[in-house]
């Protein structure tokens, strides 16, 4: 289990009828991005559209998967899927919402006698809706800033899916980047590109991982992973301005 700075905090879940900156090269990298913007903040505004993507339609495509091939085994199994739809429908709502956190917090919690996502992970334990919804609510936890309940939750989260498995590993690295944990981000990093090889989530999980080696001092794994990026996945998002990266590393060497 990874381990990170606690705070003593506990999520809660209610019951059934209550439904800084760090010197490094790095600096020098994100010196493309709005200067007014802190590090942290930076880091968000840079990797959003990940986070945006994989939950907003790779968790979707894998709740209709998961409803039609898993969840008629049993009727629990059944009765959690259709529990969990309600906050999902709210969690989709939140990813372009201008009132973000209270869908999260609503999709998280529950409204109006229907389980949120951290009810249907202590009603229906050992359930695939359980699983998938301890994915749901470490992403929403991201996306609130609240990066150890995100850990907390992603850690729980066990999937061979070829994109929800990557994006979980990669969810923890951003969380423990935002914590200020650069090697255990970049632990979890280098294990989310190497989960599984696809177009999407191996190049975005590379370049991180290279921005983070270069936080750490690390320039030759940093340029190890941005050579991969080029040479890889030339016509991903990442690939299309990976030589500014290398360049970077190379001239700093």
């Amino acid at each position: 289990m990874a381990t990170y700075k606690k705070r003593g905090h506990k999520p809660k879940n209610k019951k059934e009828e209550q439904a800084e900156n760090m010197k490094s090269t790095t600096a020098e990298v994100f010196g493309t991005l709005d200067e007014s913007a802190s590090r942290t903040e930076a880091w968000v505004a840079r990797n959003q559209k990940a986070i945006i993507v994989g939950i907003g339609v790779v968790a979707v495509a894998a709740l209709g998967f998961l409803g039609y091939q898993e969840f008629m085994k049993g009727p629990k199994n059944t009765e959690a899927s259709n529990e969990m739809m309600f906050a999902q429908q709210l969690f989709n709502e939140a990813i372009n919402s201008t009132n973000r956190d209270s869908l999260y917090t609503l999709a998280l919690n529950g409204a109006e006698g229907k389980y949120g996502f951290l009810d249907i992970i202590e009603k229906y334990k050992g359930t695939d809706a359980a699983n998938l919804s301890y994915y749901s609510a470490g992403m929403a936890y991201l996306n609130m800033n609240k990066y150890q309940e995100a850990i907390t939750h992603l850690e729980q989260f066990s999937s061979e899916d070829a994109m929800l498995g990557p994006l979980a590993k990669g969810g923890i690295g951003d969380a423990f980047m935002q914590l200020d944990q650069p090697e255990e981000a970049l632990d979890y990093y280098e294990r989310a590109f190497a989960a599984n090889s696809n177009g999407f989530t191996t190049p975005r999980f590379l370049f991180k991982a290279g921005v983070t080696a270069l936080e750490l001092g690390k320039n030759d794994l940093a340029l190890k992973y941005f050579n991969r990026v080029k040479d890889e996945y030339p016509d991903s998002e990442e690939g299309r301005t990976i030589d500014i990266y290398i360049g970077k590393v190379e001239s700093s060497n």
